[in-house]
């Protein structure tokens, strides 16, 4: 098996994850969704607003345009885990053509700890000191023994098919792993999950490295409209429409007005006088001298006005 490579980024104690190749882009994700075979927008902003739009509305096709491949050493554990998400083209080192390695996972002192007693999945507390150096201990006799027995059959002349199902499942393994991106970004979306296991979530956020460097426009989006933000159920939007006071919806409709204002603005200048007509348009409520006062105040935040109207709609929908 592999030592780790120079450019790899390094996990546990002698894993690996490595992006062997990308195809495409966050060009290739505009392109895949205006059906086209140019270079796409003249714009870099336009690009990466119809990125945002893709993803904020769940368009996934257009994210399956770009693939990754990586070459990952990891222990069987962890692959076990790994290999859940089916949607992966996997190729792994085999213990029926190869020998294995001497290369066992032990854990670090601090990620040892005790069985959470609030989930079934993870765990929680503090060892003691004792108690860690009895489990690494454990972890070490049982590797060293089983690759001992593991040996002796290999030299023996048992079946290497046979002769692996001594070994644990802390011993190391590789593959090659290719996978598009909108299914890689649903893996990291759950691997590097605070939730999920220590183990896995490192090679998951390994790779999410590599996901920012390819397609930086796409991870932004992801974190924006996946990771930080929020869904609301039916039951839990009739109790926003229920119990949040039609002022509170007001005051907030009417500072997302004045953002659409201000981005019209700065995306096509207008002349002074014109802004406020153009404020009126978008639906504000304010007089012209509390206009003036709060656009001279310089504290109007700039963004995207699509995005700011469907947020404005939202709004909208609460009050009916």
């Amino acid at each position: 098996m592999s030592k780790i490579p120079e450019d790899a980024i390094r996990c546990l104690d002698k894993g690996f994850v490595r992006l062997v190749d990308a195809m495409g882009g966050d060009d290739a994700i505009v392109q895949a969704a205006r059906v086209s075979y140019g270079k796409g927008t003249a714009k870099v902003s336009q690009d990466r607003g119809l990125i945002r739009y893709l993803m904020r509305h769940r368009h996934t096709t257009p994210f399956e345009m770009v693939e990754f491949k990586f070459h990952c050493k990891m222990p069987i554990f962890v692959a076990r885990q790994w290999v859940r998400h089916r949607t992966a083209n996997i190729n792994e080192y085999s213990l029926r053509y190869s020998e294995a390695r001497d290369e066992f996972y032990c854990p670090d002192p601090e990620h040892i700890q005790f069985q959470s007693s609030l989930n079934k999945q993870g765990r929680l507390g503090e060892v003691s000191e004792s108690l860690k150096t009895k489990v690494r201990d454990y972890f070490q006799e049982i590797s060293n023994r089983s690759f001992e027995i593991y040996s002796e059959l290999n030299d023996a002349g048992v079946a290497r098919e046979l002769a692996r199902a001594i070994l644990p499942v802390n011993l190391y393994t590789e593959w090659y792993w290719k996978n598009d991106l909108h299914n890689l970004l649903h893996f990291v979306g759950l691997r590097s999950d605070s939730h999920a296991q220590y183990e896995i979530r490192v090679f998951s956020d390994a790779m999410a490295e590599s996901v920012k460097k390819v397609a930086p426009f796409a991870w932004e989006a992801y974190q924006d409209y996946v990771v930080s933000g929020l869904r609301f159920s039916r039951i839990e939007q009739g109790l926003l429409e229920q119990n949040l006071p039609d002022r509170v919806v007001d005051d907030i409709m009417e500072d997302i007005v004045y953002q659409i204002t201000a981005s019209l603005h700065n995306n096509k200048p207008r002349e002074d006088h014109e802004l406020f007509s153009l404020y009126k348009k978008q639906g504000g409520h304010d007089s012209e001298e509390d206009f003036n006062l709060k656009w001279d105040s310089g504290e109007i935040e700039v963004g995207n006005v699509r995005e700011l109207r469907e947020f404005k709609e939202k709004l909208l929908s609460l009050k009916n």
